[in-house]
């Protein structure tokens, strides 16, 4: 005889009409499309939405993740990495952005879509980058293959499960002077990037990381519109002339007013009234205190529900302070740290390089062999302090007691270090060449700290 013992387990009164999530695979599947063009439909229409989409965003990618070589050998690691740098420029096969914007692009359909699509292809000999709408990997093609193969939301997996082709429509949706019927094409998964974040085992295709939030943002975007509108008609001042004889009221011309008074109140004006009448203005009720606390606290919860920090969201620092800010920022770059090296670099960055370094060596382009140009590693944008000075002093402290490492240290700006320390000897030679000392010399020592007044300090 089982009992459940769990409270969230429980039936009755109280679980009555409650949801529940019995397959999460099929569930997923059908909500995928309505919460994807939901949340497209709140990101170009609604502030808090658009500002969440470009938290994320910045939060993700920033400046862009940048790969850098970890060949053996310095002389080539050094020129893997400079011919990667000029290959960026031309890495979009639409030739609108660079490989860092492709970067911000993929993220924010990453966020709003909750997956992101792109085909690597080749033109004049060199890897390009083009990116397509998720609805090109059509959604509805599901079928059986045979020997255990299957395609899955237009995703072709093998008898073990592994992907191995992508069934994309040739045009994008909405696309002009499209040729219907679209006939999707068959594209080898290794030429094929999909980037999107898992959340259960055997997931196909992302989700909208709006799921959480699109009802709470939809009806509260409906609140604001009828807030606002009570604002707009409590502006409206009116003015009603009463008579005490309930006879029509006559102006001070003799007319006898209509039922609508068209006539208005002007600075320095002064109205007369028939004996007796009186005027009385409207007093439209105001917004209270607690209407304004209620949209602060949906607004947290809209914030949490995204992963972000209040103050991020809604750019209201009236109640934020170094604690509270720093705290926040912790975890969220927790977050955004995950996110990077097991999305973004993961599914993203290393296949890049990985077809990328290929070609530069099957080419002649680059000399070595494959397997050495393959490993890399992903520098992410370096993250903005809120006290510089604290921080740096702090992460200082931490190298002299050998608590990390300045390899360490310099990664997390989001740099490569053996790039920094050839830029400084190159600096130091040639300021030395010149002549010059850029040596602080107005740090005291401890000794002259400790001897300051300190009335006079």
């Amino acid at each position: 005889m089982f009992t459940r013992s769990y409270d969230g387990a429980g039936g009755g009164r109280r679980w009555r009409g409650r949801g529940e999530m019995a397959a999460p695979l099929s569930v997923m599947s059908a909500a995928r499309g309505p919460l994807m063009r939901r949340a497209r439909y709140l990101v170009a229409n609604n502030a808090l939405a658009a500002s969440g989409a470009e938290a994320w965003v910045s939060g993700l990618v920033g400046t862009g993740i940048k790969p850098q070589s970890a060949h053996p050998d310095p002389a080539i690691r050094s020129k893997l990495n400079l011919a990667f740098e000029l290959w960026t420029d031309a890495a979009d096969a639409d030739g609108v952005s660079d490989f860092y914007f492709l970067q911000a692009t993929i993220a924010r359909r990453l966020v709003v879509d909750g997956e992101a699509f792109a085909v690597l292809g080749i033109a004049d000999g060199r890897l390009n980058i083009r990116l397509i709408d998720a609805d090109q990997v059509d959604p509805s093609l599901n079928r059986e293959l045979g020997d255990g193969r299957r395609i899955v939301q237009g995703i072709e997996f093998d008898s073990a499960g592994r992907r191995v082709a992508y069934h994309i429509l040739p045009e994008r949706p909405g696309a002009p002077f499209a040729v219907l019927p679209l006939t999707p094409l068959r594209v080898p998964a290794e030429d094929v990037i999909h980037v999107f974040k898992p959340e259960i085992a055997g997931q196909v295709r992302g989700l909208s990381w709006f799921a959480p939030v699109v009802l709470r943002l939809s009806d509260l975007d409906a609140w604001r519109d009828a807030q606002l509108m009570r604002q707009k008609i409590a502006a409206l001042l009116t003015g009603f002339v009463t008579s005490p004889t309930g006879t029509p009221s006559q102006f001070g011309d003799g007319s006898q007013a209509p039922p609508t008074i068209t006539e208005g109140l002007e600075p320095g004006t002064l109205k007369v009234l028939a004996p007796g009448e009186d005027v009385k203005f409207s007093t439209p009720a105001g917004i209270g205190v607690e209407v304004i606390d209620f949209a602060k606290i949906t607004e947290r919860e809209i914030a949490v529900g995204l992963g972000l920090p209040a103050w991020i969201l809604t750019g209201d620092l009236s109640q934020a302070n170094y604690g509270s800010q720093r705290g926040g920022l912790v975890e969220y770059r927790r977050r955004i740290e995950a996110l990077q090296h097991g999305v973004l670099s993961f599914q993203l960055i290393r296949p890049v390089w990985r077809r990328w370094a290929t070609l530069e060596i099957l080419s002649g382009r680059a000399s070595g062999t494959v397997e050495a140009a393959l490993p890399m590693k992903a520098i992410t944008p370096r993250q903005p302090w809120i006290d510089p000075a604290k921080d740096v002093r702090a992460e200082i402290e931490a190298i002299e007691a050998g608590l990390m490492s300045r390899r360490e240290a310099v990664t997390a700006r989001g740099l490569d270090i053996e790039a920094l320390d050839s830029e400084i000897a190159a600096d130091n030679a040639r300021a030395a060449g010149l002549g010059l000392d850029f040596t602080s010399t107005t740090k005291p020592n401890s000794t002259d700290a400790a001897s300051v007044d300190p009335q006079q300090a």
